[in-house]
C-alpha cells in the first residue's frame, strides 16, 4: 500500500468512527419547537445544541418541527426524518395543534401512538412531550387530552415531559403577541422542561 493510500484509509477510518460514535436527536414538533417569532438559535432545540456542546456530549440535534404541524403532519412524516436522521433519541413534541382545533381525541392518541412505534421500531429512545390546554372545549376534553399523553409514554415505555410550558404557561409576558408563541426569554424554561427528562437518556 502507498503512503497516499495508507493516509487517505486512516482518514475514512477516523471519519467513520466519527460518525458512528455520534448520535442524532431528532425534534419532531409544531411551532413551539420550530422556534416560531424567534431569531436564529433561539428556539429550545438550539439551546439543546449549545447545551450538548457545553457538557461535551457527542450528541447532535435534528430540529425537523414545523409551524403550524398536527400529529396527522408528524406521522406522515417522521418515517423519513427517521431515515434520514437514524437518531438515537427521538423527542416527539406535538397535539398542540390537535388540541386548539378540537380534534378527536382518538384521532390524537393513535397519531402519537404510531409515531412511538415507528421511532421504536428504528431501536431509538423515545421522549413524549405532553400539552395542556385551556378549558375553552370542556373539562372532559382537556383532561383525557392530557392523559393521552400520560397513558401512551406508559405504554410504550416512553420518556415523558409532562407539560412542555410548565413554569411558562401562566406568564403572559413570557408570549409574543398572539399569546400562543414563547418569546426567547422562555426558551431556556422550556429547554429545562426537556432536559431534566431527557437527559438520563444520553447515554
Amino acid at each position: 500500500m502507498s503512503i497516499t493510500r495508507f493516509i487517505s484509509a486512516g482518514f475514512f477510518l477516523l471519519f467513520s468512527f466519527a460518525v458512528q460514535a455520534a448520535g442524532n436527536i431528532l425534534v419532531v414538533g409544531d411551532s413551539l419547537s420550530a422556534g416560531y417569532g424567534l431569531g436564529p438559535n433561539q428556539s429550545w432545540p438550539s439551546l439543546l445544541e449549545k447545551r450538548l456542546r457545553e457538557q461535551r456530549l457527542d450528541y447532535s440535534v435534528v430540529n425537523a418541527s414545523i409551524s403550524g404541524d398536527t400529529t396527522s403532519g408528524g406521522r406522515s412524516r417522521i418515517g423519513a426524518a427517521l431515515d434520514r436522521s437514524r437518531p438515537a433519541v427521538v423527542i416527539i413534541a406535538l397535539g398542540g395543534n390537535d388540541g386548539l382545533r378540537g380534534l378527536p381525541i382518538a384521532v390524537l392518541r393513535d397519531n402519537l401512538r404510531a409515531m412511538l412505534e415507528d421511532a421504536r421500531a428504528h431501536k431509538a429512545r423515545i421522549v413524549l412531550v405532553g400539552m395542556r390546554l385551556p378549558p375553552n372545549y370542556g373539562i372532559d376534553y382537556t383532561r383525557a387530552f392530557e392523559q393521552s399523553y400520560v397513558d401512551l409514554a406508559r405504554s410504550h415505555k416512553a420518556a415523558l415531559v409532562p407539560f412542555l410550558l410548565e413554569g411558562v404557561a401562566e406568564k403572559r409576558e413570557l408570549f409574543q403577541p398572539d399569546g400562543i408563541h414563547p418569546v426567547a426569554e422562555a426558551q431556556p424554561v422550556i429547554l429545562e422542561n426537556v432536559w431534566k427528562v431527557l437527559r438520563p437518556l444520553l447515554r
